[in-house]
């Protein structure tokens, strides 16, 4: 076995113009649909369980000096928390709807010529 015009081969393919397959094209225009729906609601869900989390904590008295100013600003955010928790999947679901009506033709296109390749 030469070990060494394997090493070269190798260092020769990680250097080499590799070209795209359809199904590499395929998954990655999936992964472009897929990004922005998921970051959002991710920020999103983490936004709002931190406020839901601060609220009540404030409200309890563990942060803060519990006296009745923080109550009403404590609820206040609580509320924001559970709304912003409670509106998160909708507006993943239509932000993913708006991205797949997007890229739905090229993805539609791409597959179909993969299928027919095969």
């Amino acid at each position: 076995m030469n070990t060494g015009k394997i090493y070269v081969e190798a260092i020769a393919n990680e250097y080499s113009v590799k070209e795209t397959s359809k199904v590499a094209a395929l998954k990655k225009l999936d992964n472009k649909v897929k990004l922005l729906p998921n970051a959002i609601t991710y920020v999103v869900g983490v936004v709002s369980t931190l406020a839901l989390g601060v609220g009540m904590c404030l409200s309890m008295g563990v942060l803060g000096n519990g006296g009745t100013e923080f109550l009403v600003g404590s609820i206040a955010l609580g509320v924001i928390g559970i709304v912003g928790t409670g509106i998160n999947y909708p507006i993943y679901k239509k932000i993913m709807a708006n991205r797949k009506e997007r890229y739905a033709n090229d993805i539609i296109w791409l597959a179909a010529e993969i299928s027919e390749e095969k």
